[in-house]
């Protein structure tokens, strides 16, 4: 028996920007449907909102997003905040998005890319169990945790 997880994010009418920037970011190909697409009519608020969203890369990248009915304002401003504290991390988030690459240099790429407009949290440098690890929120409220799997 063989299952796979993928991990589905819920957003606040920003789905579509949130997924063409991880498409940007760890590339593959975007799929998108919108409420209006299953039958919304068009002049209803929300029809070109995201109800299924994905990208996937042939790397083993997936992620899945939608836009909540009836929530607007952007997802960043209602969430949690992640931060490190005395060796500690200190969050009120119910969970954190993780990507691990082989390399350090895969991982550098990912890390520039995804980094762009977000909070870091834990700078990305070699760990105790790891050649590479960092953690930051991105600019849609989503905190990842990127490592380089250990030898």
């Amino acid at each position: 028996m063989s299952i796979t997880t993928t991990t589905h994010l819920n957003f606040r009418g920003d789905a579509r920007a949130a997924l063409e920037f991880y498409q940007s970011v760890f590339g593959g190909a975007l799929t998108i449907a919108t409420y209006g697409d299953f039958g919304m009519p068009a002049d209803v608020p929300g029809a070109d909102n995201v109800v299924f969203g994905q990208v996937e890369s042939t790397g083993g990248f997936r992620v899945m997003a939608y836009d909540i009915p009836g929530q607007t304002g952007g997802s960043a401003a209602n969430v949690g905040a992640t931060r490190r504290e005395n060796g500690a991390t200190l969050t009120d988030q119910p969970f954190f998005v993780s990507v691990r690459g082989e390399t350090l240099e895969e991982v550098q790429g990912y890390w520039a890319a995804l980094s762009a407009g977000a909070v870091v949290v834990e700078p990305l440098a070699a760990s105790a169990w790891s050649p590479g690890f960092g953690m930051l929120t991105d600019s849609f409220g989503v905190t990842w945790i990127l490592d380089v799997a250990a030898a």
